[in-house]
């Protein structure tokens, strides 16, 4: 795996196809994804169709990016003979959710600089990198200054993904596009149980010659209901008054439990 600094800006789309250009349309089985207590994942199906009157090779990319969540990372340094954490590292840009999925490999059908432009596949996932924040006393003022993560970057970089791809939130299939009729292609995306919710965007690209040549966007929404979803609004919005009744139902549980004992 080569690491190279993700781009600073999010996918490029392909650029609209002329009149009698190649062009892809696709849609998703379901715009929506309800999440209960009982929620075990979820499979989505998208189908789509190739149009190419000359019928030349063509290439499908399926990108799916779940809402950015940020991601707290520490790491293990001995000190004085003992292992501590270190100060955290948060990165703020990483997706909670990615899905990259294509009929062969993906540096089979474009060149690295392409798939690094379009984030396309999890090496060329746009990650950015935190500024680190140091505190120094220079001349009896304290000093708030500001660096990069420089080289380390890479190594908690990976560890993002590290961590990610273990939760089953990010994933890469060489193969998870597969071509059922002359066309007609067909994809699933796998939504695990701890997929966060919110808005996705799936991106489905076109490629002929290893260039992008006709794209679509499609969103898909996973979203709470029932007692779930009042509860976290609740938390989300008057979160003061959520944790004043989660710590009065705490100790009305435990009055209920000691006296129950006591009674036996």
């Amino acid at each position: 795996m080569t690491d190279l600094p993700p781009p600073s800006a999010p996918p490029v789309a392909a650029p609209p196809a002329a009149v009698g250009a190649p062009a892809i349309s696709a849609a998703l089985t379901t715009t929506t994804v309800q999440v209960k207590s009982d929620f075990r994942g979820a499979r989505i199906v998208l189908y789509g169709a190739v149009f190419d009157t000359g019928d030349r090779p063509t290439d499908v990319v399926v990108m799916v990016r779940g809402p950015e969540q940020p991601v707290r990372l520490t790491r293990k340094q001995k000190v004085a003979g003992l292992w501590l954490n270190s100060r955290p590292v948060v990165f703020d840009g990483a997706p909670g959710f990615y899905r990259a999925a294509s009929n062969r490999p993906l540096q089979d059908i474009a060149t690295f600089s392409t798939l690094r432009r379009l984030g396309a596949g999890v090496d060329h996932l746009t990650i950015n990198a935190p500024a680190e924040q140091r505190v120094e006393t220079r001349y009896g003022v304290r000093d708030v200054v500001v660096s990069r993560l420089g080289p380390d970057y890479y190594d908690w970089r990976r560890a993002v993904v590290r961590l990610k791809e273990k939760a089953g939130l990010y994933h890469e299939d060489q193969q998870g596009v597969r071509f059922v009729d002359r066309g007609l292609f067909r994809a699933e995306i796998a939504l695990p149980t701890g997929a966060p919710t919110g808005e996705y965007r799936a991106d489905i690209l076109l490629f002929q010659d290893g260039r992008p040549v006709s794209s679509r966007a499609r969103t898909l929404t996973v979203e709470k209901v029932g007692l779930e979803r009042a509860l976290y609004v609740w938390a989300h919005d008057r979160p003061w008054s959520y944790g004043l009744a989660a710590m009065a139902f705490a100790l009305a549980a435990g009055w209920a439990a000691s006296a129950v004992f006591r009674r036996d």
